[in-house]
């Protein structure tokens, strides 16, 4: 099967998902928002434990956003300034219930990270998910317990005009997006021996 058929046949929600620089100015809705969390809140976990933690700060309150936005590094206050809402992701490295490690703890955020950003796009939110914040800064600002990790930072806003970006950013924004073949990814039998049903 082509790549684009089998594109064509996934979620367009999925499909149609990207991380945009550039955002309208318009806030985004208190409820929206909160079916953006209350998703993120429904994605699965180890032992249910729902290591997850969001800060969010909306634009609305500009002492907020403007702390929060001091956490990133500078390329990504660059675009990010422009997003209605910024949040930081960080997650429970130690279990509620036995007090053990949770070596589980990145891999169940990420999943809340995905649930949020596919309602995001059902609401016709984008969300650019970044590393390049500073973690340190992060727990410093924010008072994150010793027990959590920062892991993400995250901007939202609904799609803005691409004309309002710098330049190299703009060209940055314009570049198709690929991905690697999925034959290098699912294997068979072996590493690197492509399942049998990927084409």
């Amino acid at each position: 099967m082509a790549d684009q058929d089998l594109k064509s046949r996934l979620n367009p929600l999925l499909v149609k998902r990207y991380s945009p620089r550039v955002f309208d100015a318009r806030p985004i809705e208190p409820g929206v928002l909160q079916r953006l969390f209350e998703a993120a809140r429904w994605s699965a976990s180890c032992f249910n434990e729902q290591p997850w933690r969001f800060i969010v700060a909306s634009k609305t309150n500009p002492d907020a956003f403007n702390r929060m936005l001091s956490v990133l590094v500078e390329m990504n206050q660059r675009w990010a300034k422009g997003a209605a809402a910024l949040s930081i992701l960080s997650a429970n490295t130690v279990f509620s219930h036995n007090a053990k490690p949770n070596k589980w703890h990145l891999y169940d955020a990420g999943q809340a990270a995905a649930h949020l950003t596919v309602q995001a796009m059902q609401e016709g939110v984008y969300v650019h998910q970044m590393a390049g914040f500073d973690p340190q800064k992060a727990i410093t600002e924010f008072s994150i317990p010793a027990e959590f990790v920062p892991i993400s930072a995250i901007a939202l806003g609904y799609p803005g005009n691409i004309e309002d970006l710098p330049e190299d950013l703009r060209a940055r924004e314009l570049q198709p997006r690929t991905r690697k073949p999925l034959s290098g990814m699912v294997f068979s039998k072996k590493w690197g021996s492509a399942a049998e049903f990927v084409e």
